[in-house]
C-alpha cells in the first residue's frame, strides 16, 4: 500500500470526525438557542396575556364592579381583542375556554364541535386541572406546542401555541443546512485528499509534527504554520479551521462548566444567607425537594412567641447604641436555640420574638421542640438575668407562650412584599399565652393542645383555664419544665390533682390540698390564688353551670 492511500487512511478518518463533532455542536448549540428563544417568546406571550387579565381583573374589583356583568363581558371583550393583537402567524393560536369546554374567545377560527374525542378529552383535562405551563396538544388534527394557564377569575383556561411544524421550522432549517455544509465540507475534503495526497513531500513532516505537539500538548489554541501555498499548505489550513472548531466547542464547554460552578456558589451564598433565619435541615429539605416548599397550606404547627416585659420601661436604662448591642446579643440566645430545635424565626416585633416549628419541613415531633426550644430560651434568660444582675444592669423578664394547632402557613402578601409566615386564631391564642405570663406570675404559658401533641417526657402544671380575649371557649393553660427536683415535682402532681378537686367544686378540700403544696413552694403565685379562689368559693358558692373558666378582657 503506497504512502498516498495510507495518507487517507489515516487523515479522512480524523478529518471527517473532527468535522462532524465541530457541525453537530455547531447545530445542537444554535438549535438549542433558537428552540429556548421561540419557548420564552411563547411564554413571555402567555405571561403578558395573564398580566393584562389580571390588571383588568383587578381594575373591575378594586372599582367593586365585579358583580356588574355587562363591565366583566366588555372586560372579557378587552382580554379577547388584547389577545387577537398579540397575534404575529396565521397558525398562531390563542384560546380561552370556559369551565364546560366552551369557547370563550380564539384569535383564528377554531370548530371544537369537529374536534375528535381524544381532542376534546384533553382540553376537558386541561381545564379540569387548571394546567399551566408548557404543553403539546393536538387540535383538528394538528399538533401544536405552547403554554397553557388558568386565569381564576374568569374561570378561563388559556392556551397560547403555536403549529410544531411552523415553531421548529427555523430549528430543523439550521439542522438541514448544518448538515448540507457538513456533507459538502467533508466530500471536498475527500476530494482534496485524493486529489493532492500523491505529491506530499518532505514538508508533510512538518504538518504532521505540529499535529503531533498538539496532540501532546491538548493546546488546542496551537495553529499549524501555513508555510506553503500547495496541497500542504492546504491541509494546515484545513487543520487549523478544524481546531478553530474544536475550540470554540471547547470554550463552550467550558463556559458551561464555569456556568456550574457558580450556580453551586450562588447556591452556596443562599444557604449561607438563609442559615441565619432557618435551621440548615430545613434548607436541606427545601433544596431537595423544592416543589414541595413555600406552597400555601393548611396545617398543624407550633407556634411560640416571646416578649420582654416593661421593655419601655427597660429601654430608658440604655444609651441607643448600648441598646441595640444588649439585644442583638439576647436575640441571638434565642434565635440559637430555637434553629437548633428545627424552628423558623418568622418575623422580631420590637422586642419580641415570634417563631414556628413544623414549616415548611415536619419534623419528628415539632411540638415536643417548640416546647424545649422555650424552655431552653427559659433557662437560658435565667443565666443571661443572673450576669445583667451581677453587673448591675436591667435584667429582661421575658413571657413565653406556646400552641399548637392547625394554622394557614405561606407566602403572604402581595407582588412587592411577600413574607413566608404563618396566620391563625393558633398564632393569636400564642400571642395570648405569652401575654398571661406577666398575669400567672410565670416565665412560660403552654396551651393544652400542646402538651398533647408534646406527650409526656416533661412535667405539666395546670395554670388555670381560661377565654383568652378574641375568643369565646375556654382553654386550659399549663407551664412546665426541663427538669424538676424530687420534691418539686412531687408537689406539681398535688397541684393538678387539687385543681381537679377544685374543678369538682370540692373547694375546702381542694384549699387543704393547695395550702399542703403551699409548703413545698412556700410564696407560689398559683397556690396563693387558687386558695383564694377555694376561700371565696367557700363563702359564695359560684353557679350550677360554672366551669371554672376565667374571662381575660386584656391582652
Amino acid at each position: 500500500m503506497n504512502v498516498r492511500f495510507k495518507i487517507i487512511l489515516i487523515v479522512l478518518p480524523l478529518l471527517i470526525f473532527s468535522l462532524a463533532v465541530a457541525g453537530l455542536t455547531s447545530a445542537l448549540s444554535a438549535r438549542n438557542g433558537l428552540t429556548s428563544i421561540a419557548v420564552e417568546f411563547l411564554g413571555f406571550k402567555a405571561e403578558e396575556l395573564e398580566l393584562f387579565s389580571n390588571n383588568q381583573w383587578s381594575l373591575l374589583v378594586n372599582n367593586h364592579l365585579e358583580t356588574r356583568a355587562d363591565l366583566v363581558g366588555i372586560t372579557k371583550q378587552s382580554i379577547a381583542a388584547h389577545a387577537i393583537q398579540m397575534t404575529r402567524s396565521k397558525t398562531e393560536l390563542t384560546l380561552a375556554l370556559e369551565e364546560d369546554g366552551t369557547k370563550a374567545f380564539a384569535n383564528r377560527p377554531l370548530d371544537l364541535a369537529s374536534l375528535s374525542e381524544s381532542e376534546k378529552s384533553t382540553l376537558r383535562t386541561m381545564i379540569r386541572t387548571k394546567a399551566k405551563g408548557w404543553t403539546t396538544v393536538y387540535l383538528a388534527g394538528r399538533e401544536l406546542v405552547g403554554f397553557s394557564f388558568y386565569l381564576e377569575s374568569f374561570h378561563w383556561l388559556v392556551l397560547v401555541a403555536e403549529e410544531s411544524t411552523e415553531f421548529y421550522a427555523p430549528v430543523n432549517q439550521i439542522v438541514v443546512q448544518t448538515a448540507v455544509v457538513l456533507l459538502v465540507t467533508v466530500l471536498l475534503s475527500v476530494l482534496f485528499l485524493i486529489i493532492f495526497s500523491g505529491i506530499l513531500t518532505r514538508p508533510l513532516g512538518k504538518v504532521v509534527s505540529a499535529m503531533e505537539r498538539i496532540i501532546a500538548s491538548g493546546e488546542m489554541t496551537e495553529r499549524v504554520e501555513v508555510r506553503f501555498h500547495d496541497e500542504i499548505g492546504r491541509l494546515a489550513h484545513t487543520f487549523n479551521a478544524m481546531m478553530e472548531q474544536l475550540d470554540a466547542a471547547y470554550r463552550q464547554v467550558k463556559t458551561y462548566a464555569m456556568d456550574a460552578v457558580i450556580a453551586k456558589r450562588n447556591e452556596q451564598k443562599i444557604r449561607q444567607i438563609f442559615q441565619k433565619y432557618v435551621p440548615s435541615e430545613v434548607i436541606n429539605q427545601i433544596f431537595a425537594h423544592p416543589e414541595q416548599m413555600l406552597v400555601g397550606d393548611v396545617r398543624e404547627i407550633a407556634i411560640l412567641f416571646t416578649d420582654i416585659r416593661s421593655f419601655t420601661t427597660i429601654s430608658e436604662a440604655f444609651k441607643p447604641d448600648e441598646l441595640v448591642t444588649i439585644l442583638n446579643y439576647y436575640f441571638s440566645i434565642l434565635v440559637e436555640i430555637i434553629m437548633e430545635k428545627h424552628g423558623v424565626v418568622d418575623k422580631y416585633i420590637g422586642d419580641a420574638v415570634m417563631a414556628f416549628f413544623g414549616a415548611p419541613a415536619r419534623f419528628e415531633n415539632d411540638a415536643e421542640d417548640a416546647l424545649r426550644a422555650g424552655l431552653g430560651i427559659a433557662d437560658a434568660l435565667a443565666v443571661f438575668n443572673g450576669k445583667q444582675k451581677a453587673e448591675g444592669k436591667q435584667q429582661f423578664l421575658t413571657g413565653i407562650g406556646i400552641n399548637y394547632g392547625a394554622v394557614t402557613v405561606g407566602n403572604i402578601g402581595t407582588e412587592k412584599k411577600m413574607d413566608y409566615t404563618v396566620i391563625g386564631d393558633n398564632v393569636n391564642l400564642a400571642s395570648r399565652l405569652e401575654g398571661l405570663t406577666k398575669e400567672y406570675h410565670q416565665a412560660i404559658l403552654i396551651s393544652q393542645s400542646l402538651t398533647e401533641k408534646a406527650g409526656p417526657s416533661f412535667p405539666y402544671r395546670l395554670v388555670d383555664t381560661v377565654i383568652v380575649k378574641g375568643k369565646t371557649e375556654g382553654v386550659r393553660i399549663y407551664t412546665s419544665s426541663l427538669a424538676l427536683d424530687a420534691a418539686t415535682k412531687a408537689a406539681w402532681e398535688s397541684h393538678n390533682a387539687a385543681t381537679d378537686l377544685f374543678y369538682a367544686r370540692k373547694f375546702a378540700e381542694a384549699r387543704a390540698a393547695f395550702e399542703k403544696v403551699g409548703r413545698v413552694l412556700p410564696g407560689d403565685y398559683l397556690v396563693e390564688l387558687f386558695v383564694q379562689r377555694c376561700h371565696d368559693f367557700e363563702a359564695n358558692p359560684p353557679p350550677k353551670d360554672w366551669n371554672g373558666t376565667i374571662q381575660m378582657t386584656h391582652k
